[in-house]
């Protein structure tokens, strides 16, 4: 599932492309992927408005309209938003076409079809996509250690586990979360109770500095972006550990080990770790 990181990274990429471009038509080929309102009407709404600038919200894009009405998307496990030129080939799974006043197209494809759309009126409040229950971004000010001590300080869960809670942090994942904790030498089992205040210390300067660096590692232009399909400009080659399990430890040369926490995969170094 694409992460803050490339969340980030689809906006920068997209936003300045599609700025003050108006939607001609908005073709939806699977009506699931609107999750609201229905098909019809969502193609209906945006078609003729022109597209104001784009936002991320944890793992959430926005496309806000010239009306004040906003798109709300959310990728999940295999959602990939393209703009293409209108004769580019169509990728295999394309759910939903936005055509632009540009000959270009805005696409959306998605081989699980997990991904989901949804379009909200000016004044109207979002109790769809569940947006509105995230919790702080990894960049506000209100990331302190006093914020997450107050959050998590107290839970018998794993810190693991507390990471990819959006509704206290939002945007990161499992990759994420694995960096994050070999960064600032935290065992992911640990019960987040357990933590120091040394240690939340750590978490609050590591979330932001490993969140910022790998989105500057993600750097595509849109040429690239789009030649590779939006597919290639995850951050493999930057990780430590996450998907490294078996071998060495970047910083002590112990083999990384993998473990499950809350029923998801977790790679850490055993002696950096402990």
């Amino acid at each position: 599932m694409p992460e803050l990181p490339e969340v980030e990274t689809i906006k920068r990429v997209i936003e300045p492309q599609i700025q003050g471009l108006t939607v001609t038509k908005v073709t939806v080929k699977r009506p699931e992927v609107t999750a609201y309102p229905e098909a019809d009407e969502f193609c209906r709404r945006i078609t003729g408005q022109s597209i104001s600038h784009m936002a991320r919200r944890g793992k959430f894009l926005v496309i806000q309209l010239s009306s004040n009405d906003r798109v709300i998307l959310h990728l999940r496990m295999t959602g990939c938003l393209l703009l293409t030129p209108a004769d580019f080939p169509e990728e295999k799974h394309t759910h939903i076409i936005f055509q632009l006043s540009n000959n270009k197209e805005l696409r959306f494809s998605d081989t699980r079809r997990f991904g989901r759309f949804w379009l909200l009126g000016a004044d109207e409040s979002d109790t769809y996509s569940g947006m509105n229950k995230l919790g702080i971004e990894p960049f506000d000010a209100e990331l302190t250690v006093e914020y997450l001590n107050t959050h998590l300080g107290k839970r018998k869960k794993t810190i693991k586990e507390c990471l990819l809670e959006q509704t206290i942090v939002a945007g990161i994942g499992n990759i994420y979360s694995d960096e994050i904790l070999f960064t600032a030498q935290i065992y992911p089992a640990r019960p987040a109770n357990s933590l120091n205040i040394d240690e939340w210390e750590r978490l609050v300067i590591v979330i932001r500095e490993r969140l910022s660096y790998f989105i500057e590692k993600n750097q595509i232009t849109a040429e690239e972006y789009l030649e590779t399909k939006g597919q290639d400009y995850r951050n493999t080659p930057f990780l430590q550990v996450y998907g490294h399990e078996g071998s060495p430890c970047p910083i002590c040369g112990e083999t990384l080990h993998r473990i499950t926490v809350g029923g998801r995969g977790s790679v850490y170094c055993p002696v950096c770790q402990t």
